[in-house]
């Protein structure tokens, strides 16, 4: 399979995504979050409360890294991920309101959960507690299925971004 059509496929199944930050002295941390992706360019938006770890760690250092994966059938030819680097920030108000709805949709897919667990957007807006976040890739591997099938080593391949 196509590297760009690997990479759809996990953004497109994987429910969850690791993301790496740093305080300011420099320990790291990882929260795995839900997420919805954005293409051209490529972004993931997440929600979080301002006072998480993460949060923190972003409004200091908003440099982060993270990775996506999926599992397909459990087989192991199935599992499939991507890694990631990026810039995180908050959106701002205008970007919540033409977000908001993308963004749930993509996390809550039914119509019960929706109605049930989405914020409305004054609550994702200062002075309010949670926000919704933005990371903007700027590159991204996949697993180097190709050669790890011939000699088990596992790789890393960059994919191209738009």
């Amino acid at each position: 399979m196509d590297p760009v059509d690997r990479l759809h496929r996990v953004l497109a199944d994987a429910k969850y995504l690791s993301l790496s930050t740093v305080t300011p002295d420099r320990r790291p941390w990882t929260a795995v979050l839900q997420y919805a992706w954005l293409p051209d360019p490529l972004r993931f938006l997440f929600g979080s409360a301002t006072q998480s770890r993460h949060s923190r760690h972003v409004a200091a250092r908003p440099t982060v890294s993270g990775a996506l994966f999926v599992t397909g059938d459990g087989g192991l030819t199935e599992v499939d991920g991507a890694q990631f680097t990026g810039t995180c920030r908050e959106l701002t108000p205008d970007e919540v309101h033409a977000h908001h709805a993308t963004f749930y949709d993509a996390l809550l897919p039914d119509d019960t959960s929706r109605a049930e667990y989405t914020l409305p957007v004054s609550a994702l807006l200062p002075p309010a507690e949670h926000r919704i976040y933005q990371v903007s890739v700027d590159r991204v591997w996949l697993v180097d299925t190709s050669t790890w099938l011939e000699d088990r080593i596992d790789r890393r391949i960059e994919v191209d971004l738009p």
